[in-house]
């Protein structure tokens, strides 16, 4: 609960200054758009925390994303498959995925940061390869599809055309509830985060180690998968190029401020969703404020990450000194 004061505290300070500095920054229309990018972040955030814990990583998330993006609206309008079959294909490819990230991982004993930076690179390519990098949309069809996206529910007393709460919104926190349900309340979570501490003397105990990370990269791969048909829905239009291009970082970032420690172990649900509002605030801050430099915010991101692996390291070596002291005491 410390880290998630911790962060909550530096979210509300980054919000009151972001609001200082730009009158922009709390207008209705800001305040919705900054609502729905962090739920698209908050849910491809979720998945790849459930990997970080289990002191995996995920260096696709972005390709993937790309790929489902651009590949759904490609087998509804160019392939002309029913909706129902394309979200069908869409589904068995992202099982394959993390079913193949899985079994590397665990079959073969790769690495993941290998494994999943080959897919970063192949997803994105077989995107431009098989869309022949053209730009992909819905165009002026599947309202009911794209409602998801663009949708927005009123609040009581005020006018749906002054402000309302995306849908991708309750999308996470259903996501986000039911895998704080699945963390913390089943044993299945408890053996993940057994796995992340000691994945040899959880072997040992009796957990099965290997579905475990097979899971946790499905689950990576199934929120990646969601959140490409939501970017997608969001924009009705994306180029293979550079659809999804760096949103893993965001993701790996939002889960390390989250409390996700890239050790494994540890992390809450809670948290990765504050990292993804945080990291959201920060882009509007750099987009709104006229005296920071825009192309900046990669290396905000870059900073963030680290500043999270320090405060990790630094966190762990002051457990094991005051633990080495009560030993001895």
């Amino acid at each position: 609960m410390k880290k998630i004061y911790g962060i909550l505290g530096i979210f509300l300070v980054v919000f009151i200054l972001t609001a200082v500095m730009s009158p922009s920054f709390l207008t209705p229309y800001n305040m919705e758009r900054l609502i729905l990018r962090t739920s698209l972040f908050g849910i491809i955030s979720i998945g790849v925390a459930f990997v970080i814990i289990t002191s995996g990583i995920d260096l696709s998330i972005g390709s993937v994303i790309c790929l489902i993006g651009c590949g759904l609206p490609w087998l509804l309008t160019k392939m002309s498959l029913s909706l129902p079959v394309a979200i069908l294909v869409v589904m068995i490819t992202v099982v394959l995925i993390g079913l193949l990230h899985g079994l590397l991982i665990t079959k073969l004993k790769l690495q993941p940061f290998v494994i999943t930076l080959c897919g970063l690179l192949m997803y994105r390519g077989i995107t431009r390869g098989f869309t022949g990098d053209q730009t992909q949309g819905f165009g002026q069809v599947f309202k009911g599809l794209r409602w998801l996206g663009e949708g927005r529910v009123s609040i009581p007393g005020i006018p749906l055309e002054t402000f309302g709460i995306p849908v991708p919104f309750f999308i996470l926190l259903i996501v986000a509830i039911l895998a704080s349900i699945f963390l913390n309340r089943t044993i299945y979570g408890r053996y993940l985060l057994a796995l992340g501490r000691n994945e040899q003397a959880a072997r040992y105990s009796g957990i099965h180690t290997d579905k475990m990370i097979v899971m946790a990269y499905l689950i990576c791969a199934g929120l990646a998968g969601l959140g490409g048909v939501l970017f997608i829905l969001d924009v009705n239009s994306a180029q293979p190029v550079d659809f999804g291009n760096f949103y893993e970082l965001y993701a790996i970032a939002a889960a390390v401020l989250g409390g996700c420690s890239l050790r494994g172990g540890q992390g809450t649900i809670l948290g990765v969703v504050i990292g993804a509002a945080l990291m959201q605030i920060l882009r509007n801050m750099i987009t709104l404020v006229d005296w920071i430099p825009t192309h900046i915010e990669y290396a905000v991101i870059g900073a963030v990450i680290l500043v999270g692996v320090v405060a990790d390291e630094i966190v762990k070596r002051v457990a094991a000194a005051r633990k080495a002291a009560a030993s001895r005491n």
